[in-house]
Order: structure tokens, then sequence, then C-alpha cells
């Protein structure tokens, strides 16, 4: 996580900000179109686009304007791979969730994005640094959560609890794989929809030591992208994880 003081948290919180200010980040989406077996067009991009054996294809002329790697779509086109479809200085992103298929459009005139003043915050609070203990589940295994989609789940892979103690309350909270050892945390607690988002935040939280020590650092739970736009797909916390007192830290509600 890296340096916990007043600094540290300061020069986190501006590499977020500029995180969201990224052209064809978060802020920049204006669009999430499920796909079928039939072509269709949307609103926000050319083309008639469809899915057909877990492939994505979309059909366009030149006029349309569209390019898919370093060549202009005429004709229909399977859109593989981690490149986005373009159509001037929009992109579109394939995503799948859930087992359906959707494109994302990333449009950097974004109203969202072109409005973002910043995320508030509560004020960085030392008290809000807690120590934790990790209890690893014997093997990780996969966990179904809900998401802000109805209807639609994410599959986590869960690897262990964490535990820790705020105003005087013994808390848990069931811990994702964050890689390369550190853990996601996603929660809600009696702030949420209240001061803060009321889905969930998220905290990345270091790798625990050997012993599973862990120090966790609420002043860095952040919003998920779901707070800033309807076009997310971000999950939710599984049951357990919903705490029953005020995390009286971190990012606040974006509007």
């Amino acid at each position: 996580m890296g340096d916990d003081s007043p600094a540290g948290w300061q020069s986190w919180r501006e590499r977020r900000d500029r995180g969201l200010r990224n052209p064809h980040g978060w802020l920049s989406l204006t669009g999430l179109h499920w796909l079928g077996t039939d072509p269709a067009g949307f609103d926000t991009v050319p083309g008639r686009w469809r899915v057909l054996d877990d492939t994505v294809y979309v059909a366009a002329g030149i006029a349309d304007g569209l390019t898919y790697g370093d060549h202009p779509v005429d004709g229909e086109v399977a859109v593989t791979g981690s490149d986005r479809v373009r159509h001037g200085d929009v992109e579109v992103e394939v995503i799948q969730r859930g087992g359906w298929w959707a494109l994302r459009v990333r449009d950097p005139h974004s109203p969202t994005l072109t409005a973002f003043t910043g995320v508030p915050a509560y004020a960085f609070d030392p008290a809000w640094i807690v120590d934790g203990t990790f209890e690893r589940f014997p093997e990780a295994h996969e966990v179904k959560i809900g998401s802000v989609i109805d209807g639609l789940t994410h599959a986590e892979s869960a690897v262990g609890v964490l535990r820790f103690t705020v105003a005087g309350q013994e808390l848990a909270l069931t811990a994702f794989d964050g890689g390369d050892g550190s853990l996601d945390l996603l929660f809600r607690d009696a702030t949420s929809g209240v001061t803060t988002y009321a889905a969930s935040r998220s905290l990345s939280v270091p790798a625990p030591d050997p012993d599973g020590r862990v120090r966790i650092d609420f002043n860095r739970a952040f919003n998920m992208p779901c707070a800033f736009t309807e076009y997310a797909t971000c999950p939710l916390p599984p049951p357990e994880n919903t705490l029953p007192v005020e995390i009286t830290a971190g990012e606040q509600k974006y509007h």
C-alpha cells in the first residue's frame, strides 16, 4: 500500500483523480449495449452488432467510419482479442459478463468526464488505519455475488476472512484474490446510501505477513465505477460484508 502518512494519502488521492480523468476511463462511458444473435444497431456507435458462437461481429461500411486494428471496417468483422473498435476518438470495448456479451462505449467527450471536478472524501484520519488478521481458507473457492445489473452475477475467488476491530466491535470481511498476494475487499457499512455510495465501496489491502497480520487503511476505500456511471457492471458485496458500523473514511458519494 505504501506510505500511510497524510502526505502518502494525499499522493494516492492525486493518482486516483488522474486515473479517473483518463480520456477513455470509467468516466468516459456513454453506453452499455447487450448483444444477441440478431444484428442490432445502437445510438452511440455505428454498425450492426451481434454475437455468434462466443464471438462478437460488427458489420459496417467505409462510410460508417469504424476502424479495427489498423484497418477500416468494410463488411462483417470478428472482434477478438483486446483491441477496441474505434469511431474517431470513441472506443468500443467488447466485454463478457455472466455468460453475456456487451459493448461498452468510451467517449472522451462524455458529459460525466468533462464535468468531473473530483471525488469528495472524508478527511484523512490515522484512526482508520487498523490492524487485522487474515485467516486463509484451505483452498480458494469461487463465490457467486450479485451485480448492480439485475440478474447479472459475478464469480469471484474468495481466499479467506479478514478480522479486525473497529469501535470496540470485532468485525470480519470475506476477502477476494487481489493478485500478487494482495486482498480485495467489497463492503457496505452504516454510511452506505447516506454519505457514501449505496451499492458498495472497495478497498485493496497489501499481502498479509507470514503470520497473517495486515494493516487496513480505510482512508483509501474507494468508489467502484458504478458510483459514477450507469454503464458499469460492478459486483456487489457478499451479504456477510455489510458492516454494522459507520466507516467514516475514504471516498464519499459522488453526487
